[in-house]
């Protein structure tokens, strides 16, 4: 046992003394205190070399994957193909696919389309000059007749009708003036119309003594047919004897649908008014579809009637819906349609993906 001196000596634990108290390392006990504080311990266990920095940044840029989200690799290495949710249309049904019809080759016969319903203000013209517009577009030869007396059609591609030399009801009472003289031509490339005016009112009475009046608009388009790929006919807000003629001359009906609830009502009335001419004078026409046109989605009465058509009529409803919007009274104070109007607005892809459809409809190119 190692005894201490009386002046000083070894301690307990072997360490150094330094009047009489430990030291460490050899220096007095309050210097190392003081040199803890403020000397960094140099040993190498604290600093990295370049190739441990370089993988933990590495590991911070690697994205952590979670293996309960992995998606097991295809069998055999070869991809599978995704099913994607499909999109749903404004009529709660999935949008089709419009792919845009093929350039024609060749021009003729005409199908010939009535815009058709006796309510009034359901975009029966508004659809008949745009829809006109965006066939042309495609590259079809598109005839526009206006069937109405208020001449609403031509006022809406620029025509006076006042000013004309010769309309639609000088076609129908008279054989002295040839339909060339009375087509005229639209600022759209492709687009023709044929004009009508307050005359044409007079020739729901004249043709009442005619016989077979029921064929008269026939006999007339039967003339041009052949030049033309689509003939549309915008028809009088009335089931009188001019509708009846554009429902005779016709092989399709378009039916714009405004989606309020006094519009809904009228199909069932337009629907028998169909029904009897197609067992009476035109067994060949059929219904192309109904258009929901005037469509506000921010109104739950908007939305119920359009839901209400598609429970009542089903695929017959197109899937394209025309909704509200105010560049369609711009357009008419312009005199011409949405489409070169206003090209890049949502009406005029809306009725752009309509003259799809209704080619895909009609199977014609």
């Amino acid at each position: 046992m190692q005894e201490l001196d009386e002046g000083g000596g070894a301690p307990p634990n072997g360490l150094p003394m330094s009047n009489g108290r430990p030291t460490n390392n050899g220096l007095p006990t309050s210097t190392a205190a003081s040199s803890q504080s403020v000397v960094a311990d140099l040993t190498n266990e604290h600093y990295l070399d370049a190739s441990d920095l370089e993988s933990l940044l590495r590991a911070d840029e690697e994205p952590t994957i979670d293996p309960d989200f992995v998606v097991p690799a295809a069998p055999n290495g070869v991809a599978q193909p995704v099913e994607r949710e499909p999109v749903i249309g404004p009529t709660g049904r999935p949008w089709p696919d419009l792919p845009t019809p093929p350039p024609l080759t060749e021009h003729g016969p005409a199908l010939i389309i009535a815009m058709c319903n006796q309510k009034g203000g359901v975009g029966k013209t508004t659809t008949t000059i745009n829809l006109g517009a965006a066939l042309a577009e495609l590259g079809r030869h598109v005839l526009l007749v206006d069937f109405d007396p208020q001449g609403s059609l031509s006022v809406g591609l620029g025509v006076n009708p006042h000013t004309l030399p010769a309309s639609i009801y000088n076609l129908l009472m008279g054989r002295d003036v040839s339909i060339d003289e009375v087509i005229a031509q639209t600022n759209v490339p492709g687009l023709h119309i044929l004009p009508s005016n307050i005359d044409l009112s007079a020739a729901e009475i004249q043709l009442v003594s005619e016989v077979a009046r029921e064929q008269t608009l026939l006999r007339i388009l039967e003339a041009v047919r052949s030049r033309y790929d689509v003939i549309l006919i915008d028809c009088a807000p009335s089931l009188g004897l001019l509708t009846i003629n554009a429902l005779t001359a016709a092989d399709q009906v378009l039916m714009p649908l405004e989606c309020e609830f006094f519009a809904l009502r009228g199909i069932a009335l337009l629907t028998d008014t169909i029904a009897k001419v197609q067992d009476r004078l035109n067994q060949r026409l059929e219904i192309l579809g109904i258009l929901g046109t005037m469509y506000d989605p921010r109104t739950l009465h908007s939305r119920e009637v359009l839901e209400r058509v598609v429970q009542a009529f089903g695929d017959q409803v197109f899937h394209t819906v025309i909704r509200r919007t105010v560049k369609f009274p711009e357009t008419t104070v312009a005199g011409e349609p949405i489409t070169t109007y206003a090209p890049t607005s949502p009406g005029a892809e809306a009725y752009r993906n309509l003259a799809r459809e209704v080619l895909a409809r009609c199977r014609v190119g």
